[in-house]
């Protein structure tokens, strides 16, 4: 049975003949279909990717050149296109729609030889933080089926948690990357705003929205990133900077200067045993040779409404385009006239988190409130990002809490809005300030729940984040 520890140990294996590619497929396949009852994945592509398995065979076979991510068993998340697959944002709005092109992050996966499995239960548009908002029914947390495995990328975590690929591609608008990630016990990675186009990614909010990587092992993370990032024709918005070969230069002898904010370690809603964990953390880094010290964060608590106000606003916008004209839900009772139309279809069509998210995000854009709510939440986000840079003159990472909270129960907080949109109170900072952040397990709580900790770096500098993370993770629980 084949256990991925790394891409480079399966390359590897591929080279000695130990192992086919095709063997590895059907090997995912199965665990896939052993564990149906977790709800990750929404779609297999069973004979698709046993087709491809042995086409690269064949490539083995005949000494044809190979790709950096030969045979690369890849999940993505079900708000990435990829052509002639379904792609539904885990909504009924978008059940059954078909992609007409490939992302482009999609285009360089399949053009460096990976293999995509299937596509991953998420919430819906991926708005939420426990994937309990899908119109696919909720994932499960391997590791306690009675838990939330985080959102909104939920299926993306669970996939590599229990071994259903190697690694798998999220989205994450406010640690919907980080977050799942911490609560299943694995990497999670958000590389800066632009580092990776967003084209195919389908829009819940255009400024904060990036694709993301969930694995097991840094090297894979940053191999992934390696492929995905750099310029793109079909994306204004996408950083035009060299993209370093992250992969071949994660090894560095050097220490760091961490900061870490005070505030979040003294925050009210942080679980005692993860602040502990963290500061224990923190004085083994000082003992290996880092330099760690506290600075003040302002804001934190105006963190997460600001993120929410230019969130639900973009939504509110993005989400505009989803009236069963051209594609989308259609009731089958359509009303009279055109508003009653419109209207049917989208009551019906969105979930009750997208509709109360869209409903918001019109308020705060209306005439009345639009100074009052979007505009205030702007220079917000402007302040954060220039404390952010003040931050990294003379640091070159910060370090925070992942979530207040290991994973919690399953309908613990769905019907309090404000205690699941404040669970993002640790990971959204990193999104206003479009920065890199990369979240890894460190520990256990005693309810037996794994918990870590996010280290957030500047601006496309995922190299220096990549490159401390594969010093100082301690490996997985």
């Amino acid at each position: 049975m084949y256990q991925h520890r790394s891409i480079a140990s399966f390359h590897g294996l591929l080279d000695h003949g130990d192992i086919t590619c095709e063997q590895v497929v059907r090997h995912y396949l199965q665990r896939i279909e052993a564990t149906r009852h977790l709800n990750a994945f929404i779609d297999v592509y069973t004979e698709e990717a046993l087709e491809r398995a042995r086409t690269l065979d064949q490539k083995i076979a005949s000494g044809v050149p190979r790709g950096r991510l030969f045979g690369v068993v890849v999940g993505i998340k079900d708000v990435i296109c990829y052509k002639g697959h379904p792609v539904s944002a885990g909504s009924n709005m978008l059940r059954g729609f078909q992609s007409l092109y490939h992302a482009t992050a999609v285009e360089r996966l399949l053009a460096e030889d990976a293999i995509i499995i299937g596509n991953l239960n998420c919430d819906e548009f991926a708005m939420g933080s426990s994937n309990e908002h899908s119109a696919y029914g909720k994932v499960l947390n391997a590791l306690d089926e009675t838990r939330v495995p985080g959102g909104s990328s939920g299926g993306s975590a669970v996939a590599v948690q229990a071994g259903l690929c190697m690694v798998s591609l999220g989205s994450d608008t406010g640690g919907s990357v980080r977050q799942p990630a911490d609560f299943c016990g694995i990497l999670g990675l958000k590389p800066s705003y632009g580092r990776i186009s967003r084209y195919g990614l389908i829009a819940y909010a255009s400024s904060f929205d990036q694709i993301g990587i969930l694995g097991t092992d840094v090297q894979d993370l940053a191999l992934m990133l390696e492929v995905m990032a750099g310029p793109d024709d079909f994306d204004s918005t996408v950083s035009l900077d060299p993209v370093p070969s992250y992969s071949s230069q994660l090894q560095s002898d050097r220490t760091f200067r961490i900061a870490y904010f005070r505030q979040a370690l003294e925050h009210p809603s942080l679980d005692p045993d993860i602040a502990n964990g963290i500061r224990d953390f923190i004085a083994q880094l000082q003992a290996d040779g880092h330099t760690v010290e506290p600075v003040d964060v302002n804001f934190l608590d105006h963190i997460v409404p600001t993120y929410y106000v230019l969130t639900t606003a973009e939504a509110s916008s993005n989400l505009s385009r989803y009236d069963g004209i051209r594609y989308g839900y259609r009731s089958e009772n359509p009303g009279t006239d055109l508003d009653s139309f419109y209207k049917q279809n989208r009551s019906e069509g969105f979930g009750k988190e997208v509709k109360r998210r869209i409903m918001l995000g019109t308020f705060v854009l209306s005439a009345g409130y639009y100074d009052a709510y979007f505009t205030k939440a702007q220079q917000v986000r402007r302040q954060i990002l220039n404390d952010t840079l003040l931050i990294f003159n003379d640091f070159d990472l910060i370090l925070s809490p992942v979530s207040p909270t290991t994973a919690f129960r399953f309908g613990e907080k769905s019907e309090d809005a404000i205690s699941m949109f404040l669970a993002d109170v640790f990971t959204v900072y990193a999104n206003l300030a479009g920065i890199p952040g990369l979240s890894f397990p460190i520990g256990k709580h005693p309810n037996g729940m794994p918990f870590g900790v996010q280290v957030m770096s500047n601006r496309m500098n995922e190299l220096t984040l990549l490159r401390f993370v594969k010093r100082s993770f301690p490996g997985m629980l």
